[in-house]
């Protein structure tokens, strides 16, 4: 039987193929202040510039590829039961040949309707003002905004409990509740980290890993140290 080897990505590993992340240095996301178009209240304020940053988004996820990261991640399916718990909205992990993908933060490919969180579209082009679902209800990003709770959170910490290996790549752990997850983690396996800039993690009791590189560059050292060519 394959060990399962569970991963965490963040922004980091995306960042590489040309996606921002809001937590650059500046601290905007693509030129927007986060509260004007990643909360309920910048919705509520003003949704066509919502609706219009989030199809620039979708838009740009047309023009980027995945990188050697993703791919190396795909790859580990050959040898191990492989399940990545993403903070990221976009489906490069998808696009590179992973099978198993949690979207904790929801995915810029689909919408779903104000009204009821169930109903939920792929949707690939853009989203206007007018778009309604079967009840005449406006539709939205299918993107859980600061201040909305995670659905998906519940089966991610499920996941992470039953972790072989655990490989956190590309995230500042600055986001809760996604930065929690690893603390569900047994205590006796081993972990790995890839930042570039990586956080301090105090009160893990795992043998942590600390691989100071882009996911790329990490990814290929993880490779390695567990053996794989």
């Amino acid at each position: 039987m394959k060990k399962k080897l569970v991963v965490l990505s963040g922004a980091g590993i995306s960042a590489e193929s040309g996606i921002k992340t809001f937590r650059d240095s500046d601290g905007l996301w693509e030129g927007h202040n986060v509260n004007d178009v990643a909360t309920p209240e910048g919705w509520q304020k003003n949704p066509a510039l919502v609706l219009d940053f989030y199809n620039q988004r979708r838009q740009q996820l047309q023009e980027v590829q995945p990188n050697i990261g993703h791919q190396i991640l795909a790859e580990l399916e050959h040898h191990f039961e492989v399940f990545v718990i993403t903070q990221n909205v976009d489906n490069l992990h998808e696009k590179s040949g992973s099978s198993n993908v949690l979207h904790l933060h929801g995915e810029l490919l689909k919408v779903r309707s104000t009204k009821n969180s169930n109903y939920i579209l792929d949707w690939e082009t853009d989203l206007n003002l007018g778009d309604f679902d079967d009840k005449g209800n406006q539709l939205r990003p299918h993107i859980v905004w600061f201040g909305e709770e995670v659905p998906a959170l519940e089966e991610a910490v499920t996941i992470v409990k039953k972790a072989d290996i655990l490989i956190i790549i590309g995230t500042s752990l600055q986001v809760y509740p996604a930065a929690g997850l690893m603390n569900f983690a047994n205590p006796n396996i081993p972990v790995y980290y890839i930042d570039p800039k990586p956080a301090q993690i105090y009160d893990l009791p795992n043998d942590i890993k600390i691989i100071a590189a882009t996911g790329s560059k990490g990814m290929e050292i993880v490779r390695k140290d567990l053996g794989l060519k």
